[in-house]
């Protein structure tokens, strides 16, 4: 064990529930797991009409189903469920929208899932860490709109020389914390505009994979020390200007992947508001075409989106971090089990289709408000959308077979995704990329919901 500066982020140990003050609520529109040492506490409680409302919600899941459903935040299999109301809501929450259970019983008779949420929280090397998810208003909040989210992320603390974890194709550790640092620092160098330094990112994933795998004969450490440099240097503006600048290609793939879950997912009203100010903001409606929604998304872009952002560069660099934190990246959970190897390359993908996603819906709700537009707009497009996608267990896969059908999940179309600039000086014509065309007589977004 050595000692180090780990990015050891505390903003998430900030937060705390607003309760009824709340614009949303997390007791609806989805499932409320109760795990095995909860439900035992339930069984317990003294007869009662709290008593009997937990007899007759709180659901065992069946035997063979028990290693079949996963709870994220809880990191364990679901022992039992709550039966939601025919408002799809939690039958404990009561008329002023706190819970019956802690009201009554107290903080310690809530399950693991509803004592934790919207924390997430990860144990690497001995250290833990958390994040939010946005899908909570109030987190939301604390993340975008903080000016520095990292302030006191840095803190001296027991580091290992790897994680135990995660390893390359020779079975040697990782370093964890070192390859963690370095990619929260490129996210946060303003010496790049935000979409050049998410493709740096995917330079850096590409490359630390090649290691991993075996590809490419360097140490994790020469290669940190010798990517800071390049970017230092500025190496490699003149190919990231070269980039091509596509945006009915990204409209089109932004689109499809509102779309995705439509169909899948239960729709909240705070998400229809989204959809419906995004829509209107790209001009979505009869006779709509592609041409036509990527003018209006591209003057949406020009004209609002770009401006505000620009005044205020940390709230998409802040939705970064904590999507990083919260997926581990770039290992990813399923790369940080036991005896697993990441998969860099693949998790820079959806990365970069959850960050081009939510780009997209911010530029269309800002064509919809135009001068208007907010740090509260930013934070309901925000919310809305990280409830509806992030909590769906199949998204980030969909997502990523949608790239990969459509051609994008190269460093090229991935570039497509993430840059909207023009470029600042000429570059050579590239081929168009192919996006197959929306059907504009059933606009994918708006009129679905």
């Amino acid at each position: 064990m050595r000692q180090s500066n780990l990015i050891h982020p505390t903003y998430a140990e900030n937060f705390h529930c607003i309760g009824s003050s709340c614009e949303d609520t997390c007791c609806q529109g989805w499932n409320v797991p109760i795990d095995q040492a909860t439900y035992e506490k339930y069984q317990n409680v003294p007869a009662s009409p709290l008593r009997t409302l937990l007899d007759e919600s709180v659901l065992r899941m069946p035997k063979d189903a028990t290693g079949a459903v996963k709870d994220e935040s809880a990191k364990t299999y679901v022992f039992a469920q709550i039966r939601m109301d025919s408002s799809n809501q939690c039958p404990m929450l009561t008329g002023d929208r706190l819970c019956r259970i802690q009201a009554e019983q107290g903080e310690a008779l809530l399950s693991h899932a509803c004592a934790v949420y919207p924390r997430i929280v990860h144990s690497v090397g001995g250290n833990e860490e958390k994040a939010l998810t946005l899908s909570c208003p109030e987190a939301a909040r604390l993340v975008l709109l903080n000016p520095d989210l990292l302030a006191e992320a840095a803190q001296p603390g027991i580091g290992v020389a790897g994680n135990e974890t995660a390893h390359g194709a020779d079975s040697r550790p990782i370093d964890y914390w070192a390859i963690r640092k370095s990619v929260l620092a490129l996210v946060r160098n303003r010496n790049y505009p935000l979409w050049q330094r998410m493709f740096l990112l995917g330079v850096f994933c590409r490359r630390l994979d090649a290691i991993v795998n075996g590809k490419l004969e360097r140490t994790i450490p020469e290669f940190l020390i010798d990517f800071e440099a390049t970017v230092a240097g500025g190496a490699m503006r003149a190919t990231m200007e070269a980039l091509p600048l596509d945006r009915a290609a990204q409209l089109d793939i932004v689109l499809r992947m509102a779309g995705l879950m439509l169909h899948r997912s239960n729709v909240r009203p705070r998400f229809v508001e989204c959809v419906n100010a995004f829509t209107a903001g790209i001009g979505n409606g009869p006779g709509a075409t592609l041409e036509s929604l990527t003018a209006h998304y591209s003057l949406a872009h020009d004209r609002y989106f770009e401006p505000y952002f620009r005044r205020h560069p940390h709230i998409l660099e802040n939705y970064l971090i904590n999507t990083i934190i919260r997926l581990q990246f770039p290992f990813g959970k399923e790369g940080m089990q036991p005896g697993a190897q990441p998969r860099m390359v693949r998790e820079y993908a959806m990365l970069t289709a959850q960050f081009a996603l939510t780009k997209g819906l911010l530029i269309g709700v800002a064509g919809f408000h135009r001068e208007a537009f907010s740090a509260a707009n930013v934070v309901h497009t925000v919310q809305a959308a990280a409830k509806h996608f992030e909590h769906h267990p199949e998204f980030l896969n969909m997502a990523y077979g949608l790239l990969i059908e459509s051609e994008m999940d190269g460093a090229r179309g991935l570039a497509i995704l993430l840059r909207n600039t023009k470029p600042a000086v000429p570059r050579p014509t590239t081929p168009a990329i192919h996006a197959p065309e929306p059907h504009v007589s059933e606009p994918r977004v708006g009129t679905a919901v």
